[in-house]
């Protein structure tokens, strides 16, 4: 263990902060959750204040030890926004996995987004199911996305309706994901294609 000396007192104290804010955070989101009927699992940590909006006849769960990163400081990498949690119409639903992470996380649901366990999404990343102006005639229907158990999004990654993407998969920083990525793979670009195979079996089997 490293001795505790001055070169260490400005780390300590930023951890006792965290802690401290953490806390308070962490409160005041489980009242909203609660306020918005939304289902939150225990353990979950919230640095930073979230939005939560649920609409009516919709529905939110999120499941256990998840944690949120809304704050600007809260992720080094850099936060630009709150984690943003919301359903847009009736029958919406929005289901969220044990031991996910989030960093100023968008989900805007119309229909369906499933996130399995041990999802991580990057700073600033987006999931969304839907165009969002559906009165617009240039707009198409509202699709499902489901993103599997261990898979990365990183930093500013953006995941349009319609899209699956598979279990332990990868994406690269600044991605586009406009269609669906198997299991097991590194993927990147806008749009984003497969970069390189993880495990060839896997892949052949998804």
């Amino acid at each position: 263990m490293r001795k505790i000396d001055r070169d260490s007192y400005p780390h300590l104290a930023e951890c006792l902060r965290r802690i401290i804010f953490t806390n308070i955070y962490t409160y005041y989101a489980r009242s909203a959750a609660l306020w918005w009927g939304i289902k939150l699992g225990s353990g979950c940590k919230f640095y930073g204040i979230p939005r939560f909006r649920r609409h009516p006849g919709s529905s939110i769960s999120i499941g256990d030890k998840c944690l949120f990163n809304s704050s600007p400081v809260s992720n080094l990498i850099g936060i630009n926004r709150p984690c943003i949690i919301s359903t847009l119409s009736e029958g919406a639903q929005i289901q969220v996995g044990s031991y996910c992470g989030f960093s100023g996380t968008v989900i805007g649901c119309a229909k369906k987004i499933v996130l399995e366990e041990n999802v991580r999404c990057g700073a600033n990343t987006l999931i969304t199911d839907t165009d969002w102006h559906s009165e617009d005639p240039r707009t198409g229907p509202d699709k499902p996305v489901t993103i599997k158990k261990g898979a990365w999004l990183g930093f500013d990654v953006t995941v349009l309706k319609g899209v699956t993407i598979g279990e332990n998969t990868l994406v690269a920083a600044r991605s586009l994901v406009t269609h669906s990525l198997p299991d097991n793979v590194i993927a990147g670009g806008m749009p984003a294609k497969i970069l390189k195979v993880k495990n060839q079996d896997d892949l052949r089997k998804s």
